[in-house]
């Protein structure tokens, strides 16, 4: 189950489980759209792994499966 992380690990910018602006690796690190393609070039910095767009989780499934609250921040 992904934990649909809640920001963006560089520049902190929200991202809530909707957001067509999440993008992810295999392990879930978390970027926003901006920062994903832009500096990062789609490359993930942790792992080096391709960053994807993050899938939408149905609303009803929220309620049974709630997206992370961790804010989770790339070390500089």
């Amino acid at each position: 189950m992904l934990q649909l992380r809640p920001n963006c690990e560089t520049c902190d910018r929200d991202l809530p489980p909707g957001s067509a602006e999440a993008r992810i690796c295999s392990f879930e690190c978390t970027f926003c759209a901006d920062c994903a393609d832009g500096v990062l070039s789609g490359q993930c910095p942790n792992c080096g792994g391709n960053l994807e767009r993050r899938p939408i989780r149905p609303a009803a499934a929220l309620v049974k499966y709630p997206a992370s609250t961790e804010r989770v921040r790339r070390k500089a």
